[in-house]
């Protein structure tokens, strides 16, 4: 995949937000940003503990100002390493419209390029417009392809979740 000069996106200042790793420290606070962006499912903040010890490097915060302000988790998946799949993205309300999203997405994938990752998975709901239209922008930023196909039905889960839909992006 091809690097996306992110000066397109538009920012509040160029260096306002720094992109990092999360750490352990971090875990909180990305379980805050779920559990409040009430969209997102949220899992134990054990989850996210562990989330930012064990894929760290598959994964990335934006601060502000010192603060984590979003994150997106991700991981290579064991039987197919080149995919870097986004497991959770999510941003501040405070901090939507900032392209903070699109800017962490084509930030963690140049950073796992040199692990070998050369497409992304992720999974969407089918009535997710502002999650379709990320990444799909971010395959059109890096003039790569994306396709969608049928992966969890709501039967598929215990608890009346919608279906998800698998988007790869990418060769």
């Amino acid at each position: 995949m091809k690097p996306v000069d992110t000066r397109a996106i538009p920012t509040t200042a160029p260096d306002a937000v720094l992109f990092r790793s999360p750490q352990i420290d971090d875990g909180v606070r990305l379980w805050e940003i779920a559990r409040d962006s009430k969209v997102l499912d949220l899992n134990s903040s054990y989850a996210y503990l562990l989330w930012c010890r064990d894929f760290s490097a598959t994964s990335i915060v934006a601060e502000v100002d010192g603060r984590v302000v979003g994150f997106v988790s991700g991981y290579t998946r064991p039987s197919a390493q080149e995919t870097l799949f986004v497991w959770q993205v999510a941003v501040d309300e405070d901090q939507r419209g900032k392209a903070i999203a699109a800017r962490m997405l084509s930030d963690l994938m140049d950073r796992t390029a040199p692990l070998g990752v050369t497409h992304l998975e992720t999974t969407i709901s089918p009535d997710n417009e502002a999650s379709i239209a990320l990444f799909t922008a971010l395959a059109r930023r890096r003039e790569v392809p994306i396709t969608r196909q049928n992966l969890f039905s709501p039967n598929d889960f215990p608890d009346g979740h919608e279906a998800e839909d698998l988007y790869t992006i990418g060769a």
